[in-house]
């Protein structure tokens, strides 16, 4: 059900589907993540890419995906030496901030610096918890619906399959974890689905107000998540 909503409000919104369903199987299912959700958001990107390819802000792209690789080596060394609880909680006042920040200025400055800053910043996020969407979305907050979700599509493909890769360097990636993660995409191809209605809906001049309220509501679902494991 948490990846079945999730994939709503990413094929809506065009990230999300961590924040709702990395928190649920991270407290019902610790040793099966990040893994089991970087299998499942490796995967979703390409019903949106398929749809609206033609979107994709491919110079932007370049530069996230330059600042994500050293950020995810950064994020290895986090997974093996840091407490789940402890980057989670982390992670989670980081995007409280950006949200706050942004949400008091007209716009986020989209260039190669900013841009290559949020890829850094997701690289250690996405990989060290599944939740990388944040940083990336409050640069492209102001873009047009079609152009986020294209965007972050190919980002979230990519880099889903480097974080795997990583994992799977570092010794966390069990084989239960691939196949919990591949038993989850039918709930996420179903949700999907049936998230036409948003994306039209939030298309009409509400994709700015979407990205900063899933965003703040994924560092909420991170605290919540920590403060419940940790009792």
């Amino acid at each position: 059900m948490a990846v079945f909503v999730g994939a709503i409000v990413q094929g809506g919104v065009g990230f999300g589907l961590g924040l709702v369903a990395a928190p649920v199987l991270t407290m019902l299912a610790p040793d099966l993540m990040p893994g089991a959700i970087q299998v499942v958001n490796m995967m979703l990107p390409l019903f949106t890419l398929a749809a609206e390819w033609r979107r994709v802000d491919w110079r932007g792209l370049g530069f996230a995906l330059l600042g994500r690789l050293p950020g995810s080596a950064i994020a290895a060394v986090i997974i093996v030496y840091v407490s789940v609880y402890t980057r989670g909680i982390f992670v989670a006042v980081m995007v409280l901030i950006a949200v706050a920040l942004t949400a008091r200025a007209l716009s986020v400055p989209r260039n190669g610096y900013t841009i290559t800053s949020a890829g850094f910043v997701s690289g250690i996020t996405g990989t060290a918890t599944g939740i990388g969407g944040p940083p990336i979305a409050l640069v492209y907050q102001n873009a047009k619906g079609p152009q986020i979700r294209a965007t972050l599509a190919m980002y979230f493909f990519l880099s889903a399959a480097q974080s795997l890769v990583i994992l799977q360097l570092v010794g966390e990636l069990p084989g239960q974890a691939l196949l919990t993660g591949s038993v989850l995409i039918v709930p996420m191809v179903l949700g999907f689905l049936v998230s036409g209605p948003l994306r039209r809906y939030l298309d009409g001049g509400k994709v700015r107000v979407a990205v900063l309220t899933v965003a703040a509501l994924s560092a909420v679902g991170l605290i919540v998540q920590n403060v419940i494991t940790a009792m």
